[in-house]
């Protein structure tokens, strides 16, 4: 199996749990709240390693304890976080997301130390990569730093797949650049028109460049466009908690699936199930399932896959 490199966010989740979403303006009573491991790049990394992937994470935290936590969490989770850097001058980012009844969410983030992360972070995930190994990035760091990862992993012979969250317009020749293209269904309506359907907007997205562009429908399961045209996968039912952390276990699996060499739609089908087997538990992190949490649940694997 290829080895899978995330350079992204590391963040603090704070989470409470409401009977509703607030309205602007409006204050609502809570009903639990806990802090939680986070950020797009190490719920990714995490995600990966949890389901068999060989995982580094590079990334940046602060100098205090909420970063020291994270860079212990990824260890005991299997990721490589010896190029997690620590800024003096920037605290650990944090995310504060409000959790309603049913599993939908809001979140807002302060990204603290992954504002920082430089040149040198991407040199240094870069320096990590063979030919064929993964490049896994996300909007969560700036988007200056993604494009020089994405020029020097393409010419390391890197399979490069980007997580277009936060939803922002990207630079058409970064988009080229790369093998897969990742957002959810309100991220392909930003980045493309926001009257097309998930098929149309899955096209737009491919015509843009990446070889391969996915959107995730949540409960619907996901949608991929190749050179074949757009293909739908169907989800895998599951009672949901919390939607937090699907979109990350997804991206996670998705990595794992395409080192173990998954052709896309059966990568895609492994990713629907850990998306879905993630929305069973409260938090991010924390629900990120295993292999152990797919057998039981869905009575599949990664080798059911591969079969396929």
């Amino acid at each position: 199996m290829a080895s899978i490199v995330v350079l992204g966010s590391l963040n603090l989740d704070l989470v409470v749990t409401v009977p509703r979403l607030p309205q602007p303006g409006e204050t609502v009573l809570g009903e639990r709240f806990g802090s939680y491991p986070g950020g797009k790049g190490a719920n990714q990394a995490v995600a990966a390693a949890r389901l068999g992937g060989r995982v580094a994470m590079v990334g940046r935290v602060g100098s205090d304890s909420f970063g020291a936590s994270l860079i212990t969490n990824l260890e005991l989770n299997g990721v490589d976080a010896s190029d997690v850097a620590v800024d003096p001058d920037s605290p650990t980012g944090a995310a504060l997301i409000f959790v309603e009844d049913g599993g939908q969410n809001m979140i807002a983030v302060a990204s603290g130390a992954n504002a920082t992360v430089s040149p040198r972070d991407a040199q240094r995930a870069v320096a990590r990569l063979a030919a064929g190994d993964l490049l896994v990035m996300q909007l969560e760091i700036p988007v200056a730093i993604i494009d020089q990862a994405v020029v020097a992993g393409r010419r390391a012979g890197a399979f490069v797949v980007l997580n277009a969250a936060p939803a922002q317009r990207l630079d058409p020749g970064r988009l080229r650049e790369l093998d897969v293209l990742v957002v959810n269904e309100r991220e392909a309506k930003a980045m493309t028109d926001p009257g097309n359907s998930p098929e149309a907007a899955a096209a737009a997205l491919r015509a843009m460049g990446p070889r391969i562009a996915i959107v995730t429908l949540g409960p619907a399961g996901s949608l991929f466009c190749d050179e074949g045209g757009v293909h739908r996968v169907e989800p895998f039912q599951v009672q949901a908690v919390d939607s937090t952390g699907a979109g990350d276990a997804f991206l996670g699996a998705l990595a794992v699936g395409l080192a173990g060499a998954l052709p896309p739609q059966a990568a895609v089908r492994f990713a629907n199930a850990a998306g879905a087997a993630a929305t069973s538990s409260l938090g991010a992190q924390v629900a990120l399932p295993r292999l152990d949490d797919l057998r039981r649940l869905f009575g599949v694997d990664l080798s059911s896959f591969a079969k396929a």
